[in-house]
């Protein structure tokens, strides 16, 4: 089979060492959709931890609750534990005396935000020994570790794209003025769109590899595999999509002096978008990938090519970002328009009930009702050769699971009009096309998906999207390489200031 060519119906899209890293079985998966289901679940699991946690994380906020709303005078949620992060954890780690719990975050997240590590830095201090936090600098300088990994005791894992830090809590109404939706400084925080996944079973403990792995490569401790009997463990609050299914894991890594690029994700997505026959749906943070956009491209040249539907927030977070971005988006969708004859491509960003923008932070692709992937990547070049990422994907391989997979992407554009999933359903049945039913339910008003004004391509944004400056990455087949790190620069940080010290001294 040729480079991006769409598999036979009958083959799997899943190619280890290819587009994947492993494919394993899940005994049960679900997708998480937005913060306060994910908060709810990630609780309940933690609270069945017996031996070993692993969170792994672009950013840790211990100091925020996982339950807005719902803590009592003493400041304990429902359940009657603490619902702030940092006191929930350690009263966990107290009361188990064989729980480990061990935090990495990426190690320019405290550069960006230094008060959400002051927190972690307390914990990790003064609360109990067997709460390890380490920063992951080990990544080309401007790289992040942008992997979203929790592990519980091998049993259970969530991967995706929720990070546990402020401003993630929202649910799916996203509700104009939620009091629940505040930061932790108690302002208002905007609504805000995101999805994970859970799964146990084999997958799980190759996520947990994985995330052992990335410890060890950071701090060069090598974890071991909780010895605990082999069951799962299943938050009460979630829902169940699909049981023994296989699951494939895919990575970005960027090169170092002992492997070359990793780009599974950026291959996975490729193939994907040539497999696709009826429907392309994304949700992602950015749209500023360039081989994403020529598959992409590709299809709409095609006179029966499938519909595309990209889900977007309106900006991104800051002015340089929004610049360097969005700039890059506006050409990535306009040389789609141009060779779009047949109005099959479209580029939207949700609103709530108020018409306020709901900032998608989702990352998720979901091709005709057969392959569903969620994970940390975003559609731009960081993620596909840059950062650390890790996705999952599934695929359906019987009619059951296809079904399932047309659900589950019905949930997820049926929030965003302000509809139910059945009345979807009926909608793209009766039309034969996604981009038909979202013409007919999408509101004039309140709660819709409203067409996306681009960035004009002028200015600091037109330099920065002409030097891909904060947009960069390895080539595709960049072999192994040894490569500047955050941690040689903390490390010649920390020498010239001992050096200082001590000429100091001497001359003092």
């Amino acid at each position: 089979m040729s480079d991006h060519q769409p598999a036979p119906e009958s083959c799997s899209l899943f190619e280890p060492g290819r587009n994947c890293w492993r494919v394993n079985t899940a005994k049960k998966f679900e997708l998480v959709v937005d913060g306060a289901a994910y908060f709810r679940a990630l609780r309940e699991a933690l609270i069945a931890a017996e031996w070993q946690v692993l969170l792994i994380g672009w950013d840790f906020d211990l100091e925020i609750e996982m339950l807005p709303g719902e803590s009592d005078a003493d400041g304990d949620a429902p359940d009657g534990l603490p619902n702030k992060v940092a006191d929930f954890i350690k009263l966990l780690v107290n009361r188990s005396p064989e729980l480990n719990i061990y935090i990495l975050r990426w190690s320019g997240s405290a550069v960006i935000a230094p008060g959400r590590l002051v927190p972690a830095v307390r914990l990790s201090m003064s609360g109990p020994d067997r709460i390890k936090l380490a920063l992951d600098g080990r990544h080309p300088v401007g790289a992040c570790h942008h992997q979203k990994i929790v592990i519980v005791d091998d049993r259970l894992a969530f991967c995706g794209g929720i990070d546990v830090t402020d401003a993630r809590w929202d649910t799916p109404d996203h509700t104009p003025e939620d009091p629940r939706r505040v930061l932790r400084d108690g302002s208002p925080a905007d609504p805000w769109h995101d999805a994970t996944t859970a799964v146990t079973g084999p997958v799980a403990r190759d996520l947990a590899d994985l995330a052992r792995m990335r410890w060890k490569r950071a701090t060069g401790e090598a974890l071991n595999a909780p010895d605990l009997p082999d069951h799962d463990i299943w938050p009460a609050s979630l829902d169940i999509s699909c049981r023994n299914i296989p699951v494939a894991i895919s990575r970005t890594v960027p090169p170092d002096e002992d492997h070359p690029l990793v780009n599974e994700i950026e291959e996975m997505i490729l193939v994907e978008i040539a497999s696709a026959k009826s429907s392309i749906y994304i949700e992602s943070q950015y749209f500023a990938s360039d081989a994403v956009t020529e598959a992409l491209s590709r299809r709409l040249r095609e006179p029966t090519g499938p519909d595309i539907v990209v889900i977007n927030p309106v900006n991104a977070e800051n002015i340089i970002e929004d610049s360097a971005m969005n700039v890059t988006r506006t050409r990535m969708v306009k040389a789609l328009q141009r060779v779009d004859h047949d109005n099959r491509f479209c580029i939207l960003t949700p609103v709530n009930a108020a018409s306020q923008s709901i900032y998608v932070h989702a990352k998720v692709c979901v091709i005709d009702d057969r392959v569903l992937r969620v994970g940390s990547s975003n559609i731009d070049r960081r993620s596909m050769g840059f950062d650390t990422e890790c996705d999952l994907s599934i695929e359906a391989r019987d009619d059951d699971v296809s079904q399932i997979i047309a659900d589950l992407r019905n949930r997820l554009l049926a929030e965003h009009l302000g509809c139910s999933q059945k009345t979807l359903a009926d909608r793209i049945a009766k039309t034969g096309s996604i981009l038909a039913a979202i013409h007919e339910l999408n509101a004039s008003e309140g709660r819709r998906l409203q067409p996306l004004d681009l960035n004009t391509d002028t200015g600091v944004g037109a330099v920065l999207a002409d030097t891909r400056l904060l947009d960069p990455r390895f080539k595709r087949g960049t072999p192994k390489r040894r490569v500047m790190t955050s941690r040689h620069i903390a490390v010649g940080v920390a020498i010239v200031a001992i050096v200082g010290t001590v000429y100091r001294y001497l001359i003092g």
